[in-house]
């Protein structure tokens, strides 16, 4: 093995001790990563190089303040750059990390596999049209179109319906004493599609001699055996199929609607005084999974964010998470703002997830009166809020509870509780799953 392939193999190692990706959602550095693109830390591997011994630096003839006599002692050698000087604590300096770098289709399809979610989202908005295959059938069109196929099994059906063995009715009219008449009636009591008129022309073409071979029906059937279309076919091959204008289809394309999996989605977040900072960092480790997992999920997909106290107020992604008022809360002007935002996004053309989060902090009756009927009132792939309450819930923090409970039966709505960082997964699988099951 050479050295290429000790560096392949190094490389691959380092990638193996990447930081799982559920201890990355819970514990780690989010806020390296892009929109497009997640960094995940991996941690170095120290690649095989050689270094001199330290220790074979100096020696005799060396020193300073002239050449050392026998018996002076030689120095100790001295630390190297990056060695210490004694004074640190073994343990304190942390390991370099370099990134493994995924964009979010790839997150998505790892975070779908670890939480076993299976979530197809659907395309809404017509982009174009195109021929697909010609499955498609009309009666009429150009000659070059014309379902063959279709019109000789057509014409095959025909024939069986309307063949009969000819022969074997021709002898039952040199039956002694029957004529076209007897034989005619003969011939519809056994389901022969025979006319009369064939009949008539048949026993016309008899002699007196012929008409009278028999002398009844039972010793002719006895000694005449009657051949079915099909041993006819085979013995004598398909002479001609009775084809009709009727039977005539034409073959056309599919027409394919391209749609493209557009996605818009709308992060709520509370911003009042008792929105603390480790509240925020929850709400950051569960929505911006979020993002990037919807993100690598559909085709194109835009953020809305909006922060509220009792007011609510449209910002960007990059202080969404850090903002904080000292205002009270009021959850329903979020909704109030969002459901006006998310008229630029028709529901016929986009799918949208509206995910909100909280401490459940909300101001009198608003969760029940306002909050509930505006979610009912807008259209979603998926409602979300998620509590955040790292010291168990406060006595009045009640929204979550409230909207759980109305929202029971929903499979549109999905609620998430969020105590601490090892909480986060578990509520993202709460959130997704909640589409999962929908989308089935």
């Amino acid at each position: 093995m050479g050295l290429r392939d000790d560096l392949e193999r190094y490389r691959e190692v380092g990638e193996e001790r990447r930081q799982d990706l559920s201890e990355f959602i819970q514990y780690g550095d989010l806020g390296r990563s892009l929109p497009d693109e997640v960094k995940i830390p991996i941690k170095i591997v120290d690649l095989p190089a050689f270094e001199y011994d330290v220790r074979d630096k100096g020696g005799v003839g060396q020193g300073q303040g002239g050449t050392p006599q026998p018996g002076d002692p030689v120095g100790q050698p001295q630390p190297q750059p990056g060695e210490g000087d004694g004074e640190g604590k073994p343990g304190e300096e942390g390991g370099d990390h370099e990134y493994y770098e995924m964009d979010p289709e790839e997150f998505a399809q790892e975070l779908d596999e670890q939480l076993g979610l299976d979530l197809e989202p659907k395309g809404k908005k017509v982009i174009e049209e195109k021929e697909g295959d010609y499955t498609d059938i009309t009666r009429t069109g150009p000659a070059s179109t014309l379902d063959f196929e279709h019109l000789f099994k057509e014409g095959l059906k025909r024939k069986l319906a309307m063949d009969f063995d000819e022969e074997y009715v021709r002898e039952a009219l040199k039956v002694d004493g029957w004529g076209p008449t007897r034989v005619y009636r003969w011939a519809r009591e056994k389901n022969m599609p025979v006319s009369r008129a064939w009949i008539d022309d048949a026993y016309s073409s008899l002699s007196a001699d012929e008409r009278t071979k028999w002398a009844s029906i039972e010793e002719m059937e006895a000694n005449v055996e009657e051949t079915t279309t099909i041993q006819r076919i085979r013995r004598d091959g398909l002479k001609q199929v009775p084809f009709r204008r009727e039977d005539e289809r034409y073959r056309y394309p599919e027409i394919i609607e391209e749609r493209e999996k557009n996605v818009v989605v709308v992060n709520i977040r509370d911003v009042s005084g008792s929105m603390r900072e480790k509240k925020r960092e929850l709400v950051e480790r569960v929505f911006t999974p979020l993002d990037w997992y919807l993100t690598g999920k559909y085709d194109n997909a835009e953020f809305v964010y909006i922060a509220h106290d009792a007011d609510a107020w449209e910002v960007e992604r990059e202080e969404f998470f850090g903002i904080r008022s000292g205002g009270g809360t009021r959850i329903s002007s979020a909704y109030e703002l969002a459901k006006v935002l998310l008229e630029e996004y028709p529901w016929s053309e986009w799918n949208r997830y509206v995910f909100a989060a909280g401490d459940s902090e909300n101001s009198s009756n608003d969760t029940d009166e306002h909050v509930i009927p505006l979610m009912e009132s807008i259209p979603a792939n998926l409602h979300a809020y998620v509590e955040t309450q790292p010291s168990g819930n406060a006595i009045n923090a009640t929204h979550a509870e409230e909207v759980e409970r109305h929202f029971q039966e929903s499979d549109n709505v999905a609620v998430a509780y969020v105590t601490g960082p090892e909480d986060v997964v578990d509520a993202i699988y709460t959130i997704l799953s909640t589409e999962g099951k929908k989308a089935q």
